[in-house]
């Protein structure tokens, strides 16, 4: 078979995986989709019970909309705010089921290594015009190998949590202690309530997940008031962590930030600030959780840990193929300068796409929340127009792929623009032309959100020592 006559492979069947399977299709390529789990956008069903902050508008992608829209599908009112579910069962299952792209399909197909045929990584004569060959892995126990013209890594890394140990580590005892352990977001009003229910629960983390699992902690708080809820977070600034509230761009993640103000507030949650996990020891049944703050070592005991720290993405499989990886963040090397969490937030990240995802392995590509590395400031709007960028350059629609078509509001701030002392610094979410100005923060007694008196301090926690 010709290299050109084979298909480009797609490693992942979430939304932006979809997305670029969906740009292939409109340019008459042929995409070939592996997803390891047992449907399509198997990683969000972990998730299926989280409202997200964007609506409809802004997580769907244009091409899978088009193609949808041809066999009478209707896109839900725009504004609405879809739950993981939601966008699962009314946009990726549909787009799932079109005949062009059910065909293209493997479900239950785990890529564990991709390289060139009849090569390897050190080896350079001819290798741009080699194919690709992909090392899959099925549910059943069947390997087998399959080649592709081009492949596109849309894998995620929400399958690869981030340890809760203060050094990038898992801590000593971590591992041990798992089954007490939930990494991402447990379904605290729903299938999960007893897990949780008068228990005592430390939610470790300062980003949205976190907020999420801590307002729906309060909310089962108010139907089990044993429940006792701890924030540990390495960092301490709390203007950060609420982020723009009232002046968000996206209302429904400013309200986050609002509610999870009032609860802390309200004292219905202890936090735990600054706190360096280091170790973990089960102690007559109870979790003995151990940290550095700046009153020295504290332990706090504990029943459950919801663990919220972010992920990082898995290279191991990319092993065989020349990638240049930042250092620090683990993107490629021209995109990390502009997604640096150290330097901007969502808002200030300016669109990019082929360009700056490009690697030495000539048509190999991450696109997704995998393309950030540990940068945790992805928008999934972002994902999209990388997959679009990204497919027009392989189809050869050069001109295509160095326009930018992004579409997101250019107003208000985003979760990370706040200056130590609590000043707001308003951004335009990446658009041409703004200029970043000072605003002054929202009073929070006027806040509408929430029904809980304000009162602020951070609660001290036990010293070191036995904790049960």
């Amino acid at each position: 078979m010709a290299t050109q006559e084979r298909p480009v492979a797609i490693i992942g069947a979430g939304p932006v995986g979809l997305a670029a399977a969906a740009h292939l299709i409109e340019y008459g390529e042929t995409p070939l989709i592996f997803e390891a789990g047992e449907t399509v956008g198997h990683n969000m069903m972990t998730w299926s019970h989280v409202r997200m902050f964007s609506p409809w508008q802004y997580t769907v992608d244009g091409a899978m909309v088009r193609l949808l829209e041809n066999t009478g599908w209707e896109m839900p009112p725009a504004q609405d705010l879809p739950t993981g579910g939601d966008l699962v069962t009314k946009f990726l299952r549909p787009f799932a089921e079109l005949p062009q792209v059910k065909d293209q399909l493997r479900l239950g197909s785990k890529v564990v290594a991709i390289s060139r045929v009849h090569t390897d990584k050190m080896k350079d004569k001819s290798r741009g015009d080699l194919p690709f060959v992909l090392h899959i892995e099925q549910a059943d126990g069947e390997e087998y190998f399959v080649e592709a013209k081009s492949v596109i890594d849309a894998s995620g890394t929400w399958h690869n949590p981030n340890p809760l140990g203060a050094h990038g580590l898992y801590a000593p005892g971590e591992k041990a202690n798992r089954d007490n352990i939930f990494y991402g977001i447990p379904d605290i009003l729903g299938q999960h309530a007893d897990r949780y229910a008068n228990k005592r629960v430390m939610v470790v983390g300062s980003g949205h997940s976190a907020i999420n699992a801590l307002l729906e902690l309060g909310q089962l708080r108010e139907e089990y008031p044993n429940t006792t809820v701890f924030w540990a977070m390495r960092g301490s600034n709390l203007h950060k962590v609420y982020g723009g509230e009232l002046n968000d761009e996206l209302p429904a993640r400013g309200a986050l930030g609002t509610r999870m103000r009032t609860l802390v507030e309200n004292g219905s949650v202890t936090i735990i600030s600054p706190f360096y996990l280091s170790r973990i020891d089960n102690e007559n049944g109870a979790l003995c959780v151990k940290g550095d703050t700046n009153n020295g070592e504290q332990t706090v005991a504990v029943d459950e840990i919801i663990g919220t720290t972010g992920a990082r993405p898995n290279l191991e499989m990319l092993r065989e193929l020349r990638l240049e990886i930042d250092p620090s963040l683990e993107s490629t090397p021209v995109l990390a300068p502009m997604i640096d969490p150290n330097i901007h937030s969502c808002g200030t990240v300016r669109p990019h796409g082929e360009a700056e995802l490009r690697h030495p392995e000539n048509n190999f590509y991450i696109v997704g929340m995998k393309s950030y590395g540990r940068a945790p400031s992805f928008l999934l709007a972002t994902g999209y127009e990388q997959a679009r960028s990204v497919v027009a350059y392989l189809a050869g629609d050069y001109e295509a792929a160095k326009e930018v078509q992004f579409n997101l509001p250019e107003t208000g701030v985003c979760s990370t623009d706040f200056a130590d002392d609590g000043s707001l610094i308003s951004t335009c979410c990446g658009a041409d032309g703004c200029e970043t100005t000072v605003v002054e923060e929202a009073p929070v007694a006027n806040v509408a959100i929430g029904d809980i008196p304000i009162k602020l301090e951070t609660i001290p926690v036990k010293n070191s020592g036995s904790c049960c």
